[in-house]
């Protein structure tokens, strides 16, 4: 079930972005993620707002979208992957969003196919200093053709 998360309890999210993040980046090291996360609770998820999937009271995957069109998380718990619940929350939020970008690293191909299969296209490429590895921007935006 989807639904807008309206708590102020990040720790759900935190552990979630935590093992998701580490699962799906092996080729950054551990600590940064681990020093990345005061900047996730304290700056970001106040900031963006958030949906999540939650099964029997648990989350399993959230998407954050900050100043109405950047997504800056898209999450599943690494034993929900592969059911359709990031396709879903993706899906869900271009219901509320004309337009859509996000940050991808090019070493995540699965996270790039991924998005590029939802509809995402590379517009732009970005070095990220304290990771090391280049991003690819990538933008997602509605049909815009009017109707005959």
């Amino acid at each position: 079930m989807i639904r807008e998360w309206h708590s102020d309890d990040t720790a759900p999210l935190l552990t979630l972005w935590m093992e998701s993040t580490i699962h799906a980046h092996p080729f950054i090291d551990e600590s940064y993620w681990h020093e990345s996360e005061a900047l996730v609770r304290d700056v970001y998820l106040p900031a963006a707002v958030t949906w999540v999937w939650e099964e029997n009271g648990v989350v399993k995957g959230f998407v954050s979208v900050m100043e109405s069109q950047f997504v800056g998380a898209l999450f599943v718990a690494p034993d929900a992957e592969r059911r359709g619940i990031g396709s879903a929350l993706l899906n869900h939020v271009k219901q509320h969003f004309p337009e859509l970008s996000l940050e991808v690293y090019q070493k995540n191909s699965r996270a790039v196919n991924f998005y590029h299969a939802l509809g995402f296209r590379i517009e732009d490429s970005a070095w990220q200093e304290e990771t090391g590895h280049p991003t690819w921007i990538m933008r997602w935006q509605a049909d815009q053709t009017p109707l005959a």
